[in-house]
């Protein structure tokens, strides 16, 4: 069986309703894009992000990228860039709009890990379904997708609902809460302190 498990932070959304790009925000001394890569990069054979093919900036174009070569899918086009350069391998993904995960989280992710399962994901803490954004993709999961995208199911949750997903309890409800506007941003601030 193959162990192989690289990273995935994917980074490649556009922030509409944050209204500032979401991968550059500060909340750990560092833009969130570093700082969700260093998370996972010391975990993994290989970290990559993965971006829409025009997003350049000194952050992402000083890691190494993994660029979608399918438009408008949201995170799914990532999971099947990444599928394509490296097939053989499971993903470990996470959302760059994390700032409450912690190594803990990850870690737990990675012990639970179920290589028969097509995937290992959290529960949300919300509605208890599948939580697409902190998750270990097997290569069979990535093929599934692929499956599921061609028939035009391309939200990575409902694919982790119809599939063979090894579900976890989350061990913090707020780890895997994603941070999508300025609202949001200022609270996440204020529990996380100035840095």
């Amino acid at each position: 069986m193959n162990r192989t498990l690289h990273g995935l932070v994917l980074a490649g959304g556009n922030s509409e309703r944050m209204q500032s790009d979401k991968a550059l925000l500060n909340y750990h001394g560092q833009p969130q894009l570093q700082w969700a890569y260093d998370l996972i990069d010391k975990l993994c054979d290989h970290t990559y992000i993965s971006v829409r093919s025009d997003q350049h900036d000194e952050i992402r174009d000083a890691l190494p990228r993994i660029e979608d070569t399918v438009d408008n899918l949201g995170p799914g086009a990532g999971l099947l860039a990444a599928a394509a350069m490296a097939p053989d391998a499971a993903w470990l993904a996470i959302a760059c709009d994390l700032p409450f995960i912690t190594p803990q989280t990850i870690n737990n992710l990675i012990d639970e890990r179920d290589p028969s399962s097509m995937a290992t994901a959290y529960r949300s803490a919300n509605d208890r379904l599948p939580e697409p954004l902190c998750t270990i993709w097997e290569p069979t999961g990535l093929a599934y997708l692929r499956e599921m995208v061609d028939q035009g199911i391309v939200c990575p949750r409902k694919i982790l609902i119809r599939g063979d997903t090894h579900l976890l309890n989350p061990i913090s409800a707020s780890a895997l809460e994603n941070i999508n506007t300025p609202a949001g941003h200022a609270d996440a601030m204020g529990i996380l302190g100035p840095r």
